[in-house]
């Protein structure tokens, strides 16, 4: 499997020839979801969901769907039809290839004066990766890749650090890092990778590893 960063929470997922792209927002290329056979979406806010990425992704390629919750399906659904599907906790399908497992229900807290939104992660190929969206959700299930929302408004760097301890992947690869400054970087790497028990990896947008 190959897996490509793209700016913030956005990843790329190859394999088989087939591609797989999870949470294409504003922060994201314009271009993210093109190529996609499959695109997943862990919740509404702008970061992760932006309708034309999604638009573009769907237009590319005819048989490219989507999988996502309900507030993001209710938005695409009527002009998509039969290309949208609505998941939630507990759901399993196959998507371009990949197994995927939801897990999680609500968005991390921003603030107790925030409603919280819906919010679900995606474990891929039987625990191969696990992207999270904005919830430290830890799936009961062994997680070789974590990507790992690393800096965000509703979190601090401890409990980064705990999170990665509490899900116990081999590796933890860096996501929603748009707002973090270069001259932070130094100081997560050092923190989180001394402190988090696992290998802890940062591609740059556009970079990619074998898994």
């Amino acid at each position: 499997m190959k897996l490509t960063k793209k700016s913030h929470a956005c990843i790329r997922l190859e394999k088989d020839g087939r591609a797989l792209v999870i949470d294409p927002g504003t922060f994201t290329e314009e271009d993210a979801a093109v190529g996609a056979d499959a695109i997943l979406v862990t919740h509404e806010h702008l970061d992760h969901f932006n309708e034309d990425r999604l638009r573009a992704g769907l237009e590319a390629n005819p048989a490219a769907e989507i999988w996502t919750l309900k507030s993001v399906a209710d938005q695409l659904s009527a002009a998509f039809p039969g290309r949208v599907h609505t998941v939630g906790h507990g759901d399993t399908f196959t998507a371009a290839g990949f197994d995927v497992q939801v897990h999680g229900e609500l968005h991390a807290v921003i603030h107790p004066d925030i409603p919280r939104i819906t919010n679900v992660g995606y474990l891929i190929d039987d625990g191969r990766v696990f992207h999270p969206g904005d919830a430290l959700t830890v799936p009961d299930h062994t997680v070789e890749t974590l990507m790992l929302p690393v800096m965000a408004p509703w979190s601090k760097i401890s409990e980064v650090i705990d999170y990665v301890r509490e899900v116990k992947p081999q590796r933890a690869y860096d996501i929603h890092d748009a707002l973090l400054t270069d001259l932070a970087r130094p100081i997560y790497d050092h923190q989180i990778g001394a402190l988090g028990g696992a290998e802890h990896l940062r591609l740059a947008p556009g970079e990619a590893a074998d898994l």
